[in-house]
């Protein structure tokens, strides 16, 4: 049985602009991570936490992944759960550049040990967090949870709530000097972050858009409505034990989170299986390899949450965020926007054509897929120079974070692109 999917209601959906000057400025960050992983070099790799491997991983996950996130929800929430954000344009112009310039002062904090530039960065975080979650906890909590993908969405934004309000508390006591468990704070705050907010925002969106876009069966209807449920407890019973210093509920509240998500994974390589379509796109190929690498680094999960001296390697860390962060959820997020952006375009062409009966352009034309499969290898030579890089960093550290760089940069590049060939289309009324 499959699950009740929400309707899509493009008629409910924001303006062009809110969503899309999220996705516009995204990849810069990707191309800064790259150039700082080029510039520190062996340093960088040293341990996950030196200020340029703290730099590099929130230039990903705040600058790329949450930038991305937070424009696709303003346009998901609407036309998905029948959430309607109230004036959207204005959320995006006060969210946008307050996580912009907050991640690059937070970067510069890390790199500088700057305790102003830390606690700038904490307020510009801070009120852009406080505003979009706000907007959108408004909206979507008004609405029924009818389908998987509501649950879904709900229980990300929750887990965004805690993973920013831990990430600012550490932020705080990072700057302030105060005595507390940094490390195990630090790990707890990924784990709402990366499986609270990143994973249950991505398995909502995936119960849609795969088979949407992908042509795959529908998601079992079972473990989609429990899946988002499995991940909240799982990290419930995870802070519990940092409280309570329970090392064994730790690791049981570990190998949880790390079996739902192997589940998930999973079950989406076996509906790709069945996919109507014989060729293989460039989303499909991004997801593909996002799924393998996902797979990889919940394995290594389960594996520590049985065997925990294998974290105390050097190279397991730092193994593991390359997989899961650059092999998986970037491959994801880059996947799709290569489908959401000129699916969008496309859309907004279609009603704002001035010549009636005039055609719009294909999605086909806003987007080429030949610069986008060229930017994918390249994305994908960069993700295998990264993980050797971790083994044999003072070789490879360079040649992977310039390679990095300009596959984040192609990505950007590719997307200007499209929208100026939409802002030609939209000037010119279509042709």
């Amino acid at each position: 049985m499959q699950p009740k999917q929400a309707l899509l209601s493009f008629d409910q959906s924001p303006p062009l602009s809110a969503p899309l000057r999220f996705f516009l400025t995204a990849p810069l960050f990707l191309v800064l991570a790259g150039l700082l992983v080029a510039v520190e070099g062996e340093a960088l790799f040293a341990s996950r936490w030196t200020p340029a491997a703290l730099a590099a991983t929130h230039l990903l996950t705040i600058g790329f992944m949450l930038q991305v996130m937070l424009g696709a929800l303003i346009q998901i929430l609407p036309v998905l759960a029948g959430a309607n954000l109230a004036r959207p344009a204005l959320i995006a112009a006060i969210v946008h550049p307050g996580l912009s310039l907050g991640t690059l002062a937070l970067a510069v904090g890390f790199l500088a040990g700057s305790t102003a530039w830390l606690y700038g960065a904490g307020l510009l975080l801070a009120i852009s967090l406080l505003v979009f979650i706000a907007a959108a906890g408004w909206a979507i909590f008004r609405v029924p949870s009818t389908s998987p993908a509501i649950r879904g969405l709900k229980l990300s934004l929750l887990a965004l709530a805690i993973a920013g309000g831990s990430g600012l508390f550490m932020l705080l006591a990072l700057a302030g000097g105060w005595a507390v468990p940094l490390p195990a704070l630090a790990n707890l705050h990924a784990g709402w972050g990366l499986a609270g907010w990143s994973g249950i925002l991505l398995a909502a969106v995936a119960y849609v858009v795969v088979p949407m876009f992908q042509l795959t069966p529908g998601y079992p209807a079972r473990p989609a409505w429990w899946f988002p449920v499995a991940v909240v407890l799982a990290l419930v019973l995870w802070s519990i034990s940092v409280l309570l210093d329970a090392d064994g509920l730790a690791r049981g509240a570990q190998g949880l989170l790390a079996l739902s998500g192997v589940a998930f994974v999973l079950q989406t390589l076996k509906l790709q299986s069945g996919r109507r379509r014989a060729r293989a796109d460039c989303t499909f190929r991004y997801w593909q390899g996002g799924l393998y690498a996902s797979l990889a680094a919940l394995l290594m999960l389960l594996l520590d949450a049985f065997l925990p001296a294998l974290s105390t390697a050097p190279a397991w860390p730092l193994l593991f965020g390359v997989l899961i962060l650059v092999g998986g959820f970037l491959a994801f997020i880059i996947g799709m926007l290569y489908k959401i952006i000129p699916f969008l375009l496309w859309f907004n062409l279609q009603h704002q054509a001035a010549v009636p009966g005039k055609p719009v352009p294909s999605m086909n034309k806003l987007l080429d897929d030949g610069e986008m499969q060229r930017q994918m290898r390249t994305f994908f030579a960069a993700f295998a120079l990264l993980t050797a890089a971790v083994f044999q960093p003072d070789r490879l550290a360079l040649p992977a974070g310039m390679i990095f760089a300009l596959a984040g940069g192609w990505l950007g590049w590719n997307l200007l692109q499209a929208a100026l060939r939409h802002r030609r289309h939209r000037l010119a009324g279509t042709s």
